[in-house]
């Protein structure tokens, strides 16, 4: 689901620049990536995102691709030229990654599966491009935060199947990508790291 005007603002206001930065900053002290490892950022917005991780991880190359083809040609004109070998924008699906199976090192979703109504389904397309011991970086808001009495009235956001906490371990768990480590606020959201640890949904 592409984000409208209000959702826009906020992903590109300073504040989420901050928010991202820090969250981060959390994410490189528990799990650190290899040498020459190739990540994605799912929902990549306009770009700071895949910069900041550009920063934070140095891998050897980072796919950053975005549903809506106005936020990633924002990426294109935020992220300056000495990143064109080192990132690679496109628009693209979470639904149908363009990626083998196991052919990626890591993915980074910041605030993404909310917005996705089968969100599962993206949780399952995930895990099959990460390598065995893959790692998943995710940051995600609960309903309570997006759809109370306020937001959801200028927040744009699929109503039915939601998740919550233990939702959104366990469909992590069912495809292979149990929590490792979080940072949780029950009623806010999560921050996480989570571990491939089957190959095509097997030990």
């Amino acid at each position: 689901m592409k984000l409208n005007w209000a959702e826009r603002w906020v992903v590109n206001s300073p504040t989420q620049v901050l928010k991202q930065r820090l969250e981060l900053r959390w994410m490189k002290r528990t799990q650190s990536l290899a040498e020459g490892a190739k990540v994605l950022e799912v929902g990549c917005g306009r770009g700071v995102g895949a910069r900041l991780i550009n920063e934070s991880f140095r891998p050897s190359l980072l796919h950053a691709l975005d549903l809506d083809v106005r936020m990633v040609l924002k990426a294109k004109a935020h992220l300056s030229r000495r990143y064109e070998e080192r990132i690679s924008l496109s628009v693209g699906d979470v639904f149908r990654l363009p990626f083998k199976d196991n052919a990626l090192d890591a993915v980074f979703g910041f605030g993404v599966l909310h917005h996705v109504p089968d969100w599962r389904g993206a949780v399952r397309e995930i895990a099959r491009v990460l390598k065995l011991g893959g790692l998943y970086f995710i940051e995600e808001l609960y309903p309570t935060l997006y759809q109370n009495f306020l937001t959801k009235h200028i927040l744009l956001h699929p109503r039915k199947d939601r998740f919550i906490s233990q939702d959104l371990k366990t469909a992590l768990k069912s495809v292979g990508l149990p929590l490792d480590n979080a940072l949780e606020l029950k009623k806010v959201g999560i921050l996480g790291v989570a571990i491939k640890n089957k190959v095509n949904g097997r030990r």
